[in-house]
């Protein structure tokens, strides 16, 4: 029996998200993490320039390789010319991780326009974005890995409106599997992660005040009820999932979606 080939030694695994949004550990930052020990060399993108050098950081003080580029991957120019940086560093990049995403809570009638088009633009468009950067080369090699992080919001209505991270999130599965499907016979592989409640700074800035105003361990209880394994997940859980996905482990598996939620939605079907 061969064993396991959980390797991404001598892979260049772009990050788009690989900082973090507090103190902590976000799910891009524990992904580039885990790639880096599995042997990638990492392209940590973010535009918290601060944040992404913390990553790339913390890589390199576990003797791993990683460089840190800046820039908005909703803006055309910003994504072209990052990734025209990570190519001069590290040369073809073998996988993307898609990792972005904003919203707002808010039903139809209480969400922005502005606040919309921003989830959009973040969300989505830039997945068109970084996408176009890499098939071109990964269609020349006949190989090639992208994952991207949707949310099981984007599955399933969770007990309060959050209208535009839901819909865009839905995108994101829909767009990684037509990517999967079109780009199959090119050796191109294309999956999304659909992380449940999970524990990462970004909840102390956005829906925490939905379960509990006052108090974020409050909050964190409150989530943690609603998972049938009875706890929040963390960005491990769902970067170890990732890993699966970019490395030939997961050779045979494409254009589908890989739910790390603790059993939260089969909970509501």
């Amino acid at each position: 029996m061969n064993a396991l080939p959980l390797s991404l030694a001598g892979r260049t695994v772009f990050v788009a998200g690989g900082g973090s949004a507090g103190p902590g550990w976000s799910i891009g930052r524990a992904a580039s993490v885990t790639y880096a020990r599995l042997g990638a060399r990492v392209c940590v993108a973010d535009r918290d320039e601060a944040s992404a050098a913390q990553t790339t950081a913390l890589i390199r003080a576990e003797n791993g390789i990683a460089q840190t580029f800046v820039g908005d991957v909703a803006v055309e120019a910003d994504v072209a010319r990052m990734f025209a940086q990570a190519r001069e560093h590290f040369g073809d990049i073998d996988v993307l991780h898609h990792n972005v995403g904003i919203g707002k809570t808010g039903g139809p009638l209480d969400t922005d326009i502005k606040d919309f088009d921003a989830a959009h633009d973040v969300n989505v468009r830039s997945l068109l974005l970084t996408s176009r950067q890499v098939l071109p080369a990964m269609c020349e090699r006949g190989r090639g890995a992208i994952v991207t992080i949707s949310s099981v919001a984007g599955l399933r209505y969770l007990g309060y409106p959050h209208l535009s991270y839901c819909v865009t999130k839905a995108a994101v599965i829909h767009f990684t599997r037509m990517i999967a499907q079109q780009y199959a016979a090119q050796g191109i592989r294309a999956n999304c992660v659909v992380p449940g409640l999970i524990d990462t700074p970004r909840i102390a800035h956005t829906v925490a005040k939905q379960f509990s105003p006052d108090s974020l361990d409050e909050a964190r209880a409150a989530r943690s009820r609603q998972v049938p394994l009875q706890r929040m997940g963390t960005a491990w859980d769902v970067a170890h999932a990732c890993a699966f996905l970019a490395s030939d482990a997961a050779a045979y598996v494409t254009g589908t979606e890989l739910v790390v939620d603790g059993g939260l939605t089969g909970k509501y079907v």
